[in-house]
């Protein structure tokens, strides 16, 4: 794992439960807010925050808004100062492609299981690319007509986002935490698996197996990496492989 000083913390923050998640679908660059369950998950992530002695230096978060909104309600909570907080388009979610918006379940059931996991789970394996219309839809909306164009891709494979994320640790995250400061990553599911994946060198058949629940704080210390409330993000990370996966 990357080392850093001991006085350093890194926290990874899954955004609340998404009304897309609430409903089965590829979310992926879709921009949904936050469920009522999931502003909820926010809240008591603030909390365990709070109770752990890790209110954040600074916060770095997504731009897609069930992301923004995590780190509004978790920054209102500790009281952070407005300029503590950060967007950074490198954490967005992974771009399912022409999967995105989509029923996870009427995929499963029109390709099949081992091609279903494939294009979920696996490390190398990119879903469909997006038609010309859905990729112009997209490029049309506010949020990414302020992103660099190399925000906005036809699909993306789970090594795209690790690349992604390795950068923005090294441009933004490594300074911090070479002054020892407590930095908070708010993102989602498969841009966290990533990260996680980034900074312990895991190979495919650990990233595979890695699911990150939303709403659980998971903190990397210098010992290691645990989740604050473990029994509880355990209990849903297994609920979340039950499921599919991240």
């Amino acid at each position: 794992m990357t080392s850093w000083p001991s006085g350093a913390s890194l926290v990874l923050l899954r955004h609340g439960q998404s009304t897309a998640n609430a409903a089965g679908l590829f979310t992926g660059i879709l921009d949904p807010e936050l469920s009522p369950s999931g502003a909820d998950e926010a809240l008591a992530a603030a909390d365990l925050l709070t109770a752990h002695d890790l209110v954040p230096d600074a916060v770095l978060v997504s731009p897609l808004q069930r992301a923004r909104q995590t780190s509004a309600i978790v920054a209102t909570a500790l009281e952070l100062p407005a300029d503590a907080v950060h967007t950074d388009w490198r954490l967005n979610e992974r771009n399912y492609g022409a999967l995105t918006g989509r029923y996870k379940d009427d995929v499963r059931a029109e390709v099949g299981e081992a091609q279903f996991l494939a294009w979920r789970r696996s490390v190398d394996t990119a879903p469909p690319a997006m038609s010309d219309e859905q990729l112009g839809g997209f490029a049309d909306t506010a949020l990414f007509r302020g992103l660099p164009a190399r925000a906005l891709t036809r699909s993306e494979s789970l090594r795209d986002v690790m690349a992604r994320v390795a950068e923005i640790h090294t441009d933004r995250v490594l300074p911090l935490l070479a002054d020892e400061r407590t930095v908070l990553v708010v993102a989602h599911g498969n841009s966290l698996r990533a990260y996680c994946a980034v900074l312990e060198t895991l190979d495919k058949s650990a990233i595979h197996r890695l699911n990150l629940p939303t709403g659980h704080p998971l903190v990397y210390q210098a010992g290691g990496r645990r989740y604050l409330d473990a029994p509880r993000a355990e209990a849903a990370a297994l609920a979340l492989a039950l499921d599919g996966g991240t």
